[in-house]
């Protein structure tokens, strides 16, 4: 016997979709919300014979986080299963379908997205998971914040809900995109070599450091230790680390009345020249320009 399949009339359930017509005039034509904005959101608590199907897709991306029992999507031709948890994300115009397990019924949040920026976070979801499934765990902040998106909207399309809710939607893609950062239980760098290289530099910021004493603090070779460094943060090592070095000097130069020379010594830079000169390359003015900013 073929199971019941229903989308919607859920106890408890809530969903809004914007009309066409606040699409247009509150966020198509927005610059400041036009490039990634919400179109449907919704809540769908123990959603039992939930079930979606669509042949051609829509042109929306989707985000389903499942929160409470579990269920399965099939995107192309690709399956997953989805538990309490777990995150999908379903690119605009491809096939796909959803549904409940009919033992434990999913519990969801869900939104729709659209925008040229929507399009890239889509795929950069999308190429970060190697696929379209997420694993992040429950986090009652990103339930927050999908509580805290729907309220504004169901408060009305005004223009300041409506760029409000788009504008707090950046910070819940990024608690997706950049679950470790999102999650206070959890820090990246306890583990991480490059967050233990970070942690490491910090440390250190009145030494001087050498490649070879970074890479050996995280137990990796030199060029392993680099590739790693350099994919995650998209700077060299030893440029990363002046980086630190010359926003710490922007804090002394900003609330001491310590010499430049000074300065330069308490971040491990013996040469006062060497360190305009890289002041200058990375803010683009001298140390003591910078420090006149903030005598005026």
């Amino acid at each position: 016997m073929e199971h019941i399949r229903k989308k919607q009339g859920f106890e408890g359930q809530k969903a809004i979709t914007l009309p066409k017509k606040i699409l247009f005039s509150h966020c198509e034509t927005n610059p400041i919300v036009q490039h990634a904005y919400i179109t449907d959101i919704g809540y769908y608590p123990k959603a039992k014979h939930h079930y979606c199907k669509r042949a051609n897709g829509i042109d929306q991306h989707i985000i389903i986080y499942c929160v409470e029992g579990s269920g399965y999507s099939q995107i192309g031709e690709t399956r997953y299963d989805i538990n309490a948890g777990d995150f999908v994300i379903i690119p605009a115009n491809t096939p796909h379908l959803y549904a409940a397990s009919q033992d434990i019924a999913w519990t969801i949040y869900w939104l729709h997205f659209k925008g040229k920026t929507g399009d890239a976070v889509a795929g950069a979801m999308i190429e970060k998971l190697s696929g379209h499934k997420g694993v992040i765990g429950f986090n009652p902040k990103r339930e927050s914040l999908f509580e805290e998106l729907y309220n504004n909207l169901e408060r009305g399309y005004g223009s300041e809900n409506i760029m409000y809710a788009n504008m707090c939607l950046w910070h819940l893609m990024a608690s997706f995109q950049f679950d470790n950062k999102f999650d206070d239980s959890s820090s990246e760098s306890d583990t991480e070599p490059a967050g233990v290289a970070i942690d490491f530099m910090q440390q250190q910021i009145g030494n001087i450091l050498t490649l070879a004493q970074i890479a050996q603090h995280v137990n990796l070779s030199v060029s392993h230790f680099t590739a790693i460094f350099h994919a995650k943060t998209g700077f060299a090592p030893i440029e990363y680390f002046n980086h630190l070095k010359i926003q710490k000097a922007c804090k002394y130069i900003q609330f001491t009345e310590n010499r430049m020379k000074e300065i330069a010594y308490d971040i491990g830079i013996n040469d006062s020249y060497y360190f305009s000169r890289l002041f200058k390359k990375l803010m683009g003015m001298s140390p003591l320009h910078y420090r006149k900013r903030f005598r005026k």
